[in-house]
């Protein structure tokens, strides 16, 4: 199963970067300790991570030049083909950064159903826990928005998490969640659009219907 972590953060080190690791150590062990639907054994998890501040030229340049650069291509060739995505931002003026969208506004203009049907954690890292309903009012609407499939637990950590109980707990908990999905819920590419007038019922021929002996 490939298993591919989108981090946004900035700094080196970075704990939205750690963050993503220990998210993505969890879900590759719970893949590993659960067999997948389709496959009689286990099947260890192949984990890449993608660090979004090497592609921030990239992902500006393909608003400007309307494709991706070789880099950013390849990025999103691993996230449209992963089994399941952990996706990590730090916490901007109480929402995701800049940068974090911007790759996914970048991804959805070059693939729309990249992520339709695909298993999504959501994490975040903030200063404060104040922050933490960036979760819900921000990354849960943008990737139901996208189609991906949110696993119900979200993970964010504050400072004061880092070595404090409960960070390990909801850190188990989502990766199992996302272990579970990714193995029960294999990723559906939608057929392709098709827009016909022709395909519509004129509003005459459906009240006919309704008419006795109609």
């Amino acid at each position: 199963m490939r298993l591919i972590v989108v981090s946004a953060g900035l700094s080196v080190p970075s704990s939205t970067r750690l963050l993503g690791d220990r998210l993505a150590a969890a879900a590759a062990a719970a893949a590993a300790a659960a067999p997948a639907a389709t496959a009689p054994e286990p099947a260890p998890a192949d984990v890449r991570v993608i660090e979004l501040r090497d592609l921030a030229v990239e992902i500006a340049h393909t608003f400007t030049n309307g494709f991706p650069a070789p880099a950013l291509a390849d990025a999103f060739d691993a996230v449209s083909g992963a089994d399941g995505l952990i996706v990590v931002t730090p916490v901007f003026s109480a929402s995701y950064s800049g940068l974090f969208k911007s790759f996914f506004d970048a991804l959805g203009v070059t693939d729309p159903d990249a992520l339709t049907g695909k298993p999504v954690l959501i994490a975040a890292t903030g200063g404060t826990a104040r922050h933490s309903l960036v979760l819900d009012h921000a990354l849960r609407p943008l990737f139901s928005y996208l189609k991906a499939v949110v696993v119900p637990t979200g993970v964010y950590a504050a400072a004061e998490d880092w070595g404090a109980e409960g960070l390990d707990g909801r850190i188990e908990r989502a990766a199992g969640e996302l272990a579970a999905l990714m193995a029960g819920s294999p990723t559906v590419r939608p057929a392709p659009r098709r827009d016909s007038f022709e395909e519509v019922v004129p509003f005459e021929q459906r009240l006919a219907a309704l008419r006795p002996g109609g």
